[in-house]
């Protein structure tokens, strides 16, 4: 949830970064922008129908189309409607948990199965997603359906807008240049991971004492962590500025950023390389990992990731989804090598 968070908030910044290097090279940003998410728009869609339905691309293009229109907006304006639309959600799910003893018997019923779905429900789903590619389909279409109609309209817009928002707000403020001095970014750290924990641990509190209920947990108890993300996300962008006005650290900024020039790609080749580790199509693990063989799993792709861009980087201007996006948007071949 934390780097949905931190990447939300830096595809808002990265609007900006955009509009200003099109207008620096004398390019009118406004087709340009719209004609580089429509790409993305494209991209997100393929990924979401033909690989994993979780995809994200599809909710940052819409939303982009829309924040476009605030590009110009003072700081102070971009941050209030960030968080005005931020917490549209937080409305929407509380009044859903206050309004369940209202709901028809058949339809909290029929809610709670997806809460909490029984033996029968979870088999048939790991039978799916073990399935040929052309079988996974049964789960993957309609699901990607759902994310990108009900849940983008009540949740996703809302969410991933006003945190766009808040970015083009840091990126006017300079925050995320590293252009603020040292105690406004230890404060940023302080202030952001310990208000952030402590909601976030209160939140966990909360839940086990309810005993993780659906009638509390899925709409009034999960507020804790939506809310303290961004909190936390904001404590972590203050370490990683203090990480870059210091004078040290010069490995792990060599790699991370070669990890972050090619976040498109290793966007998608994470989704590759799990989708095949768990699905039918490759080793068929779905189902069958315990939670702590799969933390063993994501470090494994962090590190494989780690060792692959700045090699990658060291020969090519950029990664293959990059270069792509970059020469679609452009409508140009791009110079790929060094």
């Amino acid at each position: 949830l934390f780097s949905i968070i931190n990447f939300s908030i830096l595809f808002g910044a990265g609007i900006l970064l955009f509009i200003d290097k099109a207008r620096g090279s004398n390019r009118r940003p406004g087709p340009l922008h719209y004609k580089r998410n429509f790409w993305l728009l494209l991209f997100g869609m393929a990924h979401a129908y033909l690989i994993w339905y979780g995809d994200i691309l599809v909710a940052y293009s819409l939303c982009a189309f829309f924040v476009f229109v605030f590009r110009n907006k003072k700081p102070s304006t971009l941050l209030i409607l960030g968080l005005v639309f931020f917490f549209v959600p937080v409305l929407i799910y509380l009044f859903f948990g206050f309004s369940l003893q209202f709901w028809p018997e058949e339809q909290l019923e029929a809610s709670k199965q997806n809460w909490k779905p029984g033996i029968e429900a979870i088999q048939e789903e790991i039978e799916i997603m073990q399935g040929s590619w052309i079988e996974q389909m049964e789960k993957r279409v309609p699901t990607s359906i759902f994310m990108q109609t009900f849940l983008f309209f009540i949740y996703m817009f809302w969410r991933v807008t006003g945190l766009m928002l808040i970015g083009m707000a840091l990126y006017k403020w300079k925050v995320l240049s590293a252009e603020r001095s040292t105690q406004f970014y230890t404060k940023m750290l302080l202030i952001g991971l310990i208000l952030g924990y402590l909601l976030v641990g209160y939140g966990i509190f909360k839940n086990f004492k309810m005993n993780w209920a659906y009638e509390y947990s899925m709409f009034i108890g999960s507020q804790y962590n939506y809310i303290a993300s961004v909190l936390v996300s904001l404590g972590y962008i203050g370490l990683i500025m203090l990480i870059c006005k210091s004078s040290g650290f010069k490995g792990f900024k060599h790699v991370f950023s070669a990890v972050g020039k090619m976040a498109f790609t290793n966007y998608i080749l994470m989704s590759l390389i799990c989708t095949f580790i768990f699905y039918g199509h490759g080793l068929g693990m779905y189902g069958k990992v315990e939670r702590t063989d799969q933390i063993i799993m994501v470090l494994g792709v962090w590190i494989f990731i780690m060792i692959l861009s700045p090699i990658w980087l060291k020969y090519f201007r950029f990664g293959p989804m990059e270069w792509l996006w970059r020469s679609l948007t452009y409508w140009k071949i791009q110079p790929m090598k060094k």
